[in-house]
C-alpha cells in the first residue's frame, strides 16, 4: 500500500477508534486476530427466514401478509432493473467517485470521519483488522457528485410508503445510507430508531443476519464484560461472544432467533422493533432505508412525539396541510399506551440487512444528527442503525 494511502487510513482509524490506537494501530485494531481465527461461513448458517419472489407479490399483498404482521423476510427480484447492479463494483466506484469522500466512522465528538473512495477501496483490498472501517453514509445525496448514486436505484415497489417525506429532506431524520465494507465489518446489535422499519438491498457480496423479536430483553443480547468489552458494539464481537449463547439449545423459545445469509440481488425487510445484527462475510455494497408507513405510523408517531418533540410538531403541521387522514390518526394516538408492535409469536415460528443497544431511544436507526434492517464499526454501526436518529450516524440493521 502506498505511503499516502497508509497515512490517510491511519488518520481515519485514529479518529474513528482512538481507544484502539493507544497500543499502536495494528496492535489495537488486530488484537483478537479475527482475520485469521474467525472465518464466518455462509454454509454454517441455519437459514430460518422466509424468502419471497418479488415477481409474485405486490405491495398490497406484502403489506397485508408481512409488514402488518411484523414478519422479517428476504425478497428477490426487486432490483433487476437497477443500474447499480452493473455500476456498483469496487473498480467502477473507485474510478467514478475516486476523490469523493464518504463517511466511514465518527469521532468521539460525533463528527463524521471520512475517506476518499480511492483510499477506502485500497483499504478493503488489504486489511487484517478485527472489525474494519465501514462506509455508512447518509449524506451522499447532499453532494453534487455523490448524489449521482441516486440515479442507480429506486425504492423497491413493495415499500410504497414514506410518511417522513412530508416534512421535507432537510428536516427529516437521516433515513437512507450507501453502505460499503469488507469482510468482518458490519452493524452491531440494535433496534432501528423511532419504531421505523427498514429495507436493505444488497448489490455485491454476502451479509449474515441474526434477528430477534421486539420483546427480547436487551440484557440477553449484549456482549458481557471481558477482553472484548472495548469492542462490544461491533458485529464481529457479537458473533464471536454472543452468538454461541443465542444459538444454544437452552435459548428461550419465545426469543427464538431468525438467521440467514443475504446474497446479491436480495432485499431484506426488517420490521420496526426487531433486534438485528449484520456481519459482512466478504466485500459488500448495499443501499438501505428506514421508513414510516401505514402499518407502523402510530408507533413512529408516538416515539417521535416523545423523542423528537420539535420534529413532531412540524410533521403534524405538514400532515394537516397535505394528509389530513394521517393527522387524524396522529391526534387519536394514545401516547401512554405500550408501543403496540405486533406480536412476533407468529413470525418467529415461520421459517422460510452503521450505539446498537440503545438506538431505540431517539438517539437507527446509527448518529449523524449526531442513520439498518443491516445497516458499521461501533460508531458506524450507529449509522446501519439513523441509525441513532438524534445521534445517527443508518441503518438498518
Amino acid at each position: 500500500m502506498e505511503r499516502k494511502t497508509s497515512i490517510r487510513i491511519k488518520e481515519a482509524k485514529e479518529k474513528a477508534r482512538p481507544e484502539l490506537c493507544k497500543e499502536g494501530i495494528d496492535a489495537g485494531w488486530r488484537k483478537f486476530g479475527f482475520a485469521k481465527n474467525f472465518s464466518p461461513s455462509a454454509s454454517d448458517v441455519r437459514e430460518t427466514i422466509e424468502r419471497l419472489d418479488g415477481n409474485k407479490i405486490n405491495a398490497k399483498l406484502f403489506i397485508k401478509q408481512y409488514e402488518s404482521n411484523y414478519i422479517p423476510c428476504i425478497i428477490t427480484n426487486l432490483m433487476n432493473d437497477w443500474p447499480a447492479t452493473e455500476t456498483w463494483t469496487l473498480q467502477k466506484l473507485a474510478r467514478k467517485y475516486r476523490n469523493q469522500k464518504f463517511k466511514c466512522g465518527e469521532d468521539d465528538d460525533g463528527y463524521s470521519v471520512k475517506l476518499k473512495m480511492k483510499y477506502f477501496v485500497r483499504y478493503m483490498a488489504d486489511n487484517k483488522d478485527d472489525s474494519p472501517l465501514y462506509i455508512f453514509d447518509s449524506s451522499f445525496s447532499d453532494h453534487m457528485k455523490r448524489k449521482r448514486l441516486l440515479d442507480d436505484f429506486q425504492v423497491p415497489r413493495v415499500f410504497p410508503d414514506d410518511y417522513f417525506n412530508l416534512v421535507g429532506e432537510s428536516r427529516r431524520p437521516p433515513y437512507r445510507w450507501f453502505v460499503m465494507g469488507p469482510a468482518r465489518s458490519g452493524t452491531g446489535i440494535h433496534i432501528d430508531p423511532l419504531g421505523t422499519s427498514a429495507w436493505n438491498s444488497l448489490i455485491t457480496g454476502h451479509k449474515r443476519w441474526c434477528l430477534f423479536p421486539p420483546e427480547t430483553p436487551k440484557e440477553l443480547l449484549k456482549p458481557s464484560h471481558g477482553d472484548a468489552w472495548k469492542q462490544k458494539g461491533e458485529a464481529i464481537t457479537w458473533f464471536a461472544y454472543v452468538y454461541p449463547k443465542v444459538s444454544a439449545p437452552d435459548w428461550p423459545e419465545k426469543y427464538k432467533m431468525i438467521e440467514c445469509v443475504q446474497g446479491p440481488g436480495e432485499t431484506m425487510f426488517v420490521p420496526g422493533g426487531w433486534w438485528h445484527v449484520v456481519l459482512n462475510l466478504d466485500d459488500t455494497i448495499a443501499v438501505t432505508q428506514n421508513y414510516c408507513g401505514r402499518v407502523n405510523f402510530p408507533v413512529v408517531w408516538k416515539k417521535t412525539v416523545k423523542g423528537r418533540p420539535k420534529l413532531s410538531k412540524k410533521w403534524l403541521r405538514a400532515m394537516q396541510l397535505r394528509r389530513s387522514d394521517l393527522s387524524h390518526i396522529a391526534e387519536s394516538v394514545d401516547l401512554n399506551e405500550e408501543n403496540g408492535y405486533a406480536s412476533s409469536s407468529s413470525s418467529s415460528s415461520s421459517s422460510s440487512s452503521d450505539s446498537s443497544l440503545d438506538s431505540d431511544s431517539d438517539s437507527e436507526c446509527q448518529n449523524e444528527t449526531k442513520g439498518a434492517g443491516e445497516p458499521g464499526s461501533p460508531k458506524t454501526s450507529t449509522d446501519e442503525d439513523y441509525r441513532s436518529v438524534s445521534s445517527s450516524p443508518d441503518s438498518a440493521k
